[in-house]
């Protein structure tokens, strides 16, 4: 069973840092890139970033969040990290963490999608 756990979200005054984490389980963890997605309050959910299987390929990022967010990951405890500095209130929301796995289901191999529980990220003085 696939399962991703966030975790560290909360309420930071503008300019600070926070430090998200999404624990997974389930799937060879190590075989697959992780995205960050936020949502927002009334809009639709963006993607934040997009760490890689390979340590070779690039990380990519939304150029709202470019220089400064980093996501990471550490695949001895299966996690993926998001640090957000310099924090603004546009950065408020909901953050996911996101896996796609190829799964093969009635003998079709196809692309599944699967999200944690969200962690509420609030910027506000």
């Amino acid at each position: 069973q696939v399962q991703l756990v966030e975790s560290g979200g909360g309420l930071v005054q503008p300019g600070g840092s926070l430090r998200l984490s999404c624990e997974a389980s389930g799937f060879p963890f190590s075989a697959y890139a992780l995205r960050w997605y936020r949502q927002a309050p009334g809009k639709e959910r963006e993607l934040v970033a997009v760490i890689p299987a390979s340590p070779g390929d690039n990380t990519t990022y939304a150029d709202s969040v470019k220089g400064r967010f980093t996501v990471s990951r550490d695949n001895a405890k299966n996690t993926v990290y998001l640090r957000m500095n310099s924090l603004n209130p546009e950065d408020t929301g909901v953050y996911y963490c996101y896996v796609g796995l190829l799964e093969v289901r009635g003998g079709i191999w196809s692309l599944h999608g699967y999200w944690g529980q969200g962690a509420q990220v609030t910027v506000s003085s």
